[in-house]
């Protein structure tokens, strides 16, 4: 039933639900989801997710309640993207299955630890050759989804959504144009809500702001947004493939680059990233060192799989996991006799 109606309401270019490439292991049909749907609703309901929210998004420790976690940027995410799907009749619930799995794989801190996984793989890739560099978000999320969750069974999604996942960021585009929605309401998201908690927290003001891009995308938060969503949609209507406008993207970009001078690097919100930075490469080494300690449900089969256990093992982590794993360890307690 619900297969039928998506012929009878999405445009041709859309991906049907009836026409997924599958999953590795095939499951009966369900009465009332689509495929789509079902992927979805496991995404939303997998650890991995719940733990998105005590993960940050670009601001460390902020005192405030309103700043964005890696819960709410995906969330932001996937409204954008539902959005554009929806005006361009593509598949929503598809689009929106990526949307809330392509971060799962995101590590505590940010890009901050990121960054301090790359630089612990690379210390140990001449010791490990299938070590693989850099550490890539993307790809953990895809790991995520295909092998972590549910006690090493995966999510068993369709195809499309784990492709979507894998390609919302770097140089290959997704292969559903729902994949490709996904990528760009994310940049649309993050570049966004980065202004708005900047402004927060006093690092930027509206009037900071490169004039030229104000001038094509708006002069506050809501308008930029609905610049760049309906300049999607008017653009990518009779297209083969998601894009913008030249003005507009070369707008979002001089936008994007501006928050990487003047937010993501250097500024007074980033003045704790060099602790974050080190306590994550202070647990890689650590674990590396001591592999008895990792959980027992999270140790190598092989003395090889022990950088893969250990990436999965502090990928995982929240913000204030890792600092109460990091204190444990490398703190004293206190103690009374």
């Amino acid at each position: 039933m619900a297969e039928a109606q998506e012929h009878e309401r999405l445009a041709p270019s859309a991906a049907f639900s009836d026409a997924t490439r599958g999953r590795e292991r095939p499951l009966g049909l369900d009465p009332l989801r689509t495929d789509f749907q079902r992927d979805r609703d496991r995404i939303i309901h997998c650890k991995a997710f719940r733990r998105l929210s005590h993960k940050t998004q670009v601001f460390l420790a902020p005192e405030g309640d309103h700043y964005r976690t890696r819960l709410t940027h995906t969330l932001e995410v996937a409204q954008i993207a539902r959005s554009i799907a929806r005006a361009l009749r593509l598949n929503e619930d598809l689009t929106e299955a990526v949307a809330l799995g392509h971060d799962l794989g995101h590590t505590p801190f940010g890009h901050t630890g990121e960054d301090a996984m790359t630089e612990c793989l690379t210390e140990i890739a001449g010791e490990y050759p299938g070590v693989h560099l850099p550490f890539e978000h993307n790809l953990q999320s895809l790991r995520v989804v295909e092998v972590l969750e549910y006690e090493g069974k995966g999510l068993n999604l369709t195809w499309e959504v784990r492709d979507g996942i894998a390609r919302h960021t770097g140089a290959v585009r997704a292969a559903t144009l729902e994949g490709q929605v996904v990528a760009t309401a994310d940049r649309i998201a993050y570049i966004n809500h980065d202004i708005d908690d900047a402004m927060r927290g006093g690092v930027l003001s509206e009037e900071d702001l490169p004039a030229h891009c104000t001038e094509v995308l708006g002069h506050n938060h809501g308008a930029r947004i609905t610049t760049m969503v309906q300049d999607m949609v008017r653009t990518s209507e009779d297209a083969d493939e998601i894009r913008m406008s030249e003005d507009v993207w070369a707008a979002m970009g001089e936008l994007r680059a501006f928050l990487f001078d003047r937010v993501y690097f250097g500024s007074i919100a980033k003045v704790e990233e060099p602790k974050a930075h080190g306590l994550v490469v202070a647990l890689f080494r650590y674990f590396m060192s001591h592999p008895d300690e990792l959980p027992a449900d999270q140790r190598p089969a092989s003395p090889g799989e022990l950088p893969e256990a250990v990436t999965d093992y502090i990928a995982g982590m929240t913000d204030r996991f890792a600092i109460r794993t990091y204190e444990g360890l490398f703190l004293p307690r206190s103690w009374m006799v």
